[in-house]
């Protein structure tokens, strides 16, 4: 795994400076629980990367399986602040709900779509995707706060 710069001596309020209470062992298993997701994707999820992938949808950029707190978001955009889930037969609303609340304590608002919806109108689905999006208010103006380690995004930003 990726050292992702953490250490085992801070506190355990490390949960990306949202004060999620994770220790840095939690931290580790969630990263490889989400790389794991995204070596194994449903076939619903397939689809629906296909649609977000390569910002397709008016520029916005996704991530797939994105480790939020204690959570492993389906799909991110972090410049919105969108989750978008997709939920099959097997979810459980009492705690998706409890779940939407707490991403949504710390400025997150998720989107959630069935499997059929998905395979059966991947135009429509990806429409809602693009009316929470423009609905959603951006979180930082260009550049993004936390720029390559090359300086890349400031790079392009100065020469805009």
């Amino acid at each position: 795994m990726i050292d992702k710069g953490w250490n085992p001596k801070a506190p355990p309020l490390q949960g990306r400076g949202l004060g999620w209470g994770l220790s840095v062992e939690q931290l580790r298993w969630l990263h490889e629980r989400a790389a794991e997701m995204r070596r194994k994707p449903t076939e619903p999820e397939k689809r629906l990367w296909r649609a977000l992938s390569g910002s397709q949808l008016e520029g916005y950029k996704f991530r797939r399986q994105s480790v939020i707190g204690p959570f492993i978001a389906d799909f991110l955009c972090p410049q919105r602040a969108l989750i978008v889930e997709v939920d099959g037969d097997t979810h459980d609303e009492s705690k998706d709900r409890l779940r939407d609340d707490q991403l949504a304590a710390h400025g997150f608002r998720v989107l959630r779509v069935g499997n059929g919806d998905v395979m059966d109108n991947i135009d429509g689905v990806a429409t809602a995707i693009l009316v929470a999006l423009r609905q959603a208010s951006p979180r930082w103006n260009r550049p993004h706060p936390n720029p390559s380690p090359e300086g890349e995004g400031l790079r392009l930003s100065e020469a805009s």
